[in-house]
């Protein structure tokens, strides 16, 4: 009886057996393909940066081996037999992962092998907790936050095209062209954050703060669901937080195909090397004539500094007054008859439509497109700028220009922020989107986003930026600032005489009977503090004439 038991025992097994290896088979696959997936996850990861590189070695001139090309190739290959197995799979739900199983098995090993070879190819990425890109104005004033914040050392990485630490960029119109080599701006003088009564950011400060500054190097791709930059020589770099603080470019007169646009001696202010061949120009043709093409901030200062340097200046214009964005044609006759005594000239209402050269291609001649020609050894073009955005688009949302961002500076991709003039933000004060370009906004910005990172991190609540618009500018021995919003009517308040030894004069903006915006050139501490607490009151006027009696005093009232 014993022995009839055990042969059914037995004979049980041996039926069951295939059975359980099947079901083991079933489970083996079921795990597997989870396995498969994950890795395949990996290697397309591994495949785009893989491809943002080779874009960036393209763009860079550099070739690729053949050996990485057929690496994708087989990628490709690799994908199109998991997704055959896949469908196999579903065609047979049982049987199909026995026999399919040592085949998902083979995949398995044979993309791990694939994983460590597109690794090797990309060689040492390097990643950090935060990345700004940019290294400007915004960059240094960040670097300052994070450090104050609490940043530990290998967490931040500023990412620059310049070969500098981040410098005070308004130096460049101003003290860096004095004449005088002794008082002319120099670094390490004017690196960040001098700018706002600040200790000055030294490329030894970011050292000791563990901030790699990663300089003279070009960002060409950005893959920000990858969180992922590529440089122009194929560098890769990964963040988990991003700050966009590339700034602007200027506007070029070759992006016009202007005649004659690529002479020597034609120049363009925005980074350091610019004003270094600028200065370089002004001692090799020392007292000769420069020609300056624009009306606006970049205009303004450099024809003040070429006139200190003994140049004979000519100003040249479309617009019917200088800086018309915010001038009032009241305000702008005043700095033109005040530069006209200077000795420059001013040309307004025509455009410069080519240029001649001599032998040896240095720019000798402005033609005018009504006609007349002028003379240059130098010519400085200040025409405008456009923010650097080319690098996010489709990936970012954007307005007026630049890139939308919340009070917080965060924009539609999470982890991603944007800074100083690329940034699209509301303003509490008006209730509206605005770009600004000032170096005012691109401190605060910066502050202010680098707070919001850090509050998000831990929790902690945060007050949206409520930014107060501010311009400023100083020329010869003058010295204005603005604050609040240049719309509605005007009203312009006392000495306005060019010959005045201190000149000191203002204007008020007024809309929907309130004071939105103050001017004033020539105020001391305490009277521009005022007309910014008025411009961020906005208080109601009753009678417009007792404002006008009043003048600058009624701001000194609040």
């Amino acid at each position: 009886m014993a022995s009839s038991f055990n042969f059914v025992i037995g004979s049980a097994k041996f039926i069951f057996a295939p059975i359980e290896r099947c079901l083991n088979c079933k489970r083996n696959f079921d795990e597997n393909m989870k396995v498969l997936q994950k890795l395949l996850k990996e290697l397309n990861t591994v495949k785009e940066v893989i491809e943002l590189r080779l874009s960036a070695e393209i763009h860079g001139g550099t070739m690729q081996t053949e050996e990485v090309k057929n690496w994708l190739d087989d990628v490709q290959r690799i994908k199109t037999e998991i997704e055959i197995i896949e469908r196999k799979a579903k065609e047979k739900k049982f049987l199909s992962r026995v026999f399919l199983g040592k085949m998902v098995e083979e995949k398995v090993v044979e993309l791990k092998a694939f994983l460590r070879k597109g690794k090797a190819f990309l060689g040492m990425v390097k990643s950090f907790k935060y990345i700004i890109v940019g290294g400007g104005v915004a960059a240094g004033y960040a670097a300052r936050e994070f450090d104050r914040q609490g940043l530990k050392p290998g967490q931040l990485a500023i990412i620059s095209k310049e070969a500098v630490a981040p410098y005070e960029r308004p130096t460049l119109s101003k003290g860096y062209l004095n004449p005088n080599p002794k008082a002319a701006a120099r670094l390490p003088e004017f690196h960040v954050c001098v700018g706002s009564g600040g200790d000055r950011l030294l490329p030894d400060w970011y050292k000791e703060k563990g901030i790699q500054l990663i300089l003279g190097t070009e960002i060409v791709k950005v893959n920000l669901a990858l969180k992922t930059l590529v440089s122009a020589a194929g560098e890769i770099f990964k963040f988990q937080t991003l700050i966009i603080a590339t700034g602007s470019t200027v506007i070029r007169l070759t992006d016009f195909q202007v005649e004659g646009a690529d002479a020597k001696n034609m120049f363009y202010l925005r980074e350091l090397e610019d004003a270094d061949k600028l200065v370089e120009s002004i001692k090799m043709k020392k007292y000769g004539k420069a020609v300056i093409i624009g009306g606006g901030y970049i205009g303004l200062e450099v024809a003040a500094a070429m006139s200190i340097n003994d140049f004979d200046v000519t100003m040249v214009y479309p617009d019917p007054w200088c800086m018309p964005r915010l001038f009032t044609p009241t305000m702008a006759a005043f700095y033109e008859s005040y530069y006209e005594n200077k000795g420059i000239k001013i040309i307004k209402g025509t455009v410069s439509v080519g240029f001649n050269a001599n032998a040896n291609g240095e720019v000798k001649g402005v033609k005018l497109k009504d006609g007349r020609v002028l003379e240059a050894d130098i010519v400085v073009v200040g025409v405008g700028a456009r923010p650097l955005t080319a690098l996010f688009k489709g990936q970012l949302e954007e307005d007026k220009g630049g890139i939308k961002t919340d009070g917080f500076f965060k924009t539609s991709m999470p982890g991603v922020y944007a800074v100083g003039d690329v940034a699209t933000f509301p303003i509490k004060l008006y209730n509206e989107m605005r770009r600004v370009e000032h170096v005012d906004h691109a401190r605060k910005s910066a502050k202010h986003a680098v707070k919001a990172i850090k509050a998000n991190e831990t929790g902690k609540e945060l007050e949206e930026y409520d930014y107060l618009p501010y311009f400023y500018s100083r020329t010869f021995e003058l010295s204005w600032q603005f604050y609040g919003d240049n719309v509605g009517e005007t009203l312009f308040f006392r000495d306005d005489n060019p010959l005045s030894p201190k000149p000191k004069f203002g204007s008020y903006w007024i809309k929907d009977g309130k004071i939105v915006g103050a001017f004033l050139e020539g105020g001391t501490p305490e009277e521009n503090k005022a007309i910014a607490k008025v411009s961020r009151l906005n208080p109601p006027l009753e009678n417009l004439d007792q404002l006008k009696k009043e003048g600058l005093s009624f701001a000194s009232k609040f």
